[in-house]
């Protein structure tokens, strides 16, 4: 399994907008060029960020983005399920329709419980401390994410 571009991309435009909490808006173009992301990607990004409550945009001179909700109250989980939808391994996990022998798969419980402590693990994380995590290390870029 793999993380999206999308969710490791959105992960650093939150951070950056974490960063800036509490002291006003973020003009999408100064997030593109500080974590060198294409400011029209950047742009499809923010639309289901918005839809989730995660970032508010405020229009006008002084417009900007800037967090839905402090940084604390904000999981990793939120992020990725508002940018790719729920986590799931495999499909019936989250789908059991899908899978005509889901009640008698041996495999079943293994699949659920690996999603579930996924999903347990980036619930656990928030911005607010992935954050502070970044500032033993390079916290202007988080390219490594």
């Amino acid at each position: 399994m793999k993380l999206s571009t999308r969710s490791r991309y959105g992960i650093r435009l939150m951070l950056e907008l974490s960063k800036n909490y509490g002291k006003g808006t973020i003009f999408l173009k100064d997030i593109a060029r500080n974590q060198e992301i294409s400011e029209k990607y950047l742009s499809q990004l923010i639309i289901p960020l918005r839809g989730a409550g995660l970032v508010q945009s405020t229009r006008g001179a002084h417009g900007g983005y800037s967090l839905g909700k402090p940084a604390a109250e904000i999981s990793l989980y939120e992020i990725v399920k508002a940018l790719d939808g729920p986590i799931s391994v495999v499909e019936c996990v989250t789908n059991p329709k899908v899978c005509s022998r889901y009640d008698i798969c041996p495999t079943q419980k293994i699949w659920k419980g690996l999603n579930d402590s996924m999903i347990r693990y980036l619930t656990e994380i928030s911005l607010e401390s992935l954050l502070s995590s970044c500032s033993d290390v390079d916290s202007d870029n988080f390219y490594s994410i």
